[in-house]
């Protein structure tokens, strides 16, 4: 269990210590739709952080072959994140929108999707980590209820609840999660955003602190962290870890399309931006040509709008075009290597250590 240097405060650090099992305050963002993996789940946690799998998009049996993979490669605790479902869009809505980048499908040469809505098969995976010793179970884009929580507490797991606010941050706590992953502004991905339908602009350092003074319960700050001294702040500011992701994301051992990491390394997006023009919702990628193009436009709905522009991000990434794809990154992105996830996770511990002089 880690030790984190807090600001005089006993209780949270023993609150800390049994609600995120590493030995470091360093968490592995949940990076669904390729870029986690078993073998980076593994290698943070086998290098002293806490590491998750993303089980949004992949199959319940997918899922089940992803737990079991991680548990080849380590017999440390490990966790899962799940998607809460959202409700279902106006279908005129998704139409119109539809409609205004029909253009895109002729360029890149694939139909658009299907859109449609889908619960990411929530009960099957709920099931599932419920049955598979998975120590910590975070949800995005929503709180699950209270019945959800003591389900998953009764077989023995954590439970984190992405948030984006205060208020968030009080409804969760009220549903008995354990941690908060509190989101900053500054995070690459979706936006766990579910109380609130505007972007989220918080800093993260602030958003921590706002949080911090209204619940007890621990807090993992989430938000473009690429160094250890930003990890300190984040810790300074009243979090007991944060997450990573972007850090993670080029890694040997990360699922990263080589498209997507020509894009994160090269940079030729000097940029981030918040756009629903992907899927519907509110997320922080490198700001190419179709994510300018189309954020003013997109509307509210998702996962319709993820499943309409699915193919066309997926022929543009096969054919290596990285105007048309989602390229998720949160700012500080430039600092990104390709070292492997155990040298990312000991140079933050090492620059950790060198700015506050305590760890574990």
């Amino acid at each position: 269990m880690h030790r984190v240097p807090t600001v005089d405060a006993p209780e949270e650090e023993c609150m800390a210590a049994r609600t995120l099992p590493s030995r470091l305050p360093i968490v592995q963002a949940p990076m669904a739709g390729g870029p986690s993996t078993p073998d980076l789940t593994a290698a943070v946690t086998r290098a002293g952080g806490f590491g998750f799998l993303a089980a949004g998009y992949l199959s319940p049996d997918q899922l089940l072959s992803a737990v079991a993979d991680t548990r080849e490669h380590t017999p440390l605790p490990f966790g899962v994140n799940i998607f809460c479902p959202t409700p279902p869009a106006d279908p005129a809505v998704v139409a119109a929108y539809a409609e205004l980048i029909r253009p895109e499908s002729d360029r890149v040469g694939v139909p658009l999707g299907v859109p449609h809505w889908d619960d990411d098969a929530f009960g099957d995976k709920l099931a599932i980590v419920a049955t598979r010793e998975v120590s910590t179970v975070s949800f995005t884009f929503g709180c699950p209820g209270t019945s959800t929580v003591e389900d998953l507490h009764a077989a023995g797991c954590t439970v984190a609840v992405t948030i984006t606010s205060p208020d968030e941050a009080r409804v969760a706590a009220d549903a008995g999660a354990d941690l908060l992953i509190v989101q900053g502004t500054e995070a690459g991905g979706h936006q766990g955003s579910f109380l609130d339908h505007a972007p989220n602009q918080r800093p993260l350092t602030a958003l921590v602190e706002d949080v911090r003074s209204s619940t007890a319960v621990p807090l993992v700050g989430s938000g473009g962290i690429m160094t250890g001294a930003r990890l300190a702040e984040v810790l300074a500011a009243g979090a007991v870890a944060a997450q990573l992701g972007t850090a993670f994301l080029c890694c040997p051992e990360a699922g990263t399309s080589p498209t997507y990491r020509r894009a994160i390394l090269e940079r030729p997006y000097r940029d981030t931006m918040l756009t629903r023009a992907f899927s519907g919702r509110w997320a922080r990628g490198l700001a190419n040509e179709f994510a300018v193009r189309y954020s003013g436009e997109a509307p509210e709905a998702y996962p319709e709008i993820h499943h309409l522009t699915r193919p066309l991000r997926t022929a543009a990434t096969r054919a290596g075009d990285a105007s048309t794809p989602n390229l998720w990154a949160g700012d500080g992105g430039r600092a990104a290597t390709e070292d492997p996830a155990e040298v990312v996770v000991r140079r933050v511990a090492a620059e950790l250590e060198a700015a506050t002089g305590t760890i574990a």
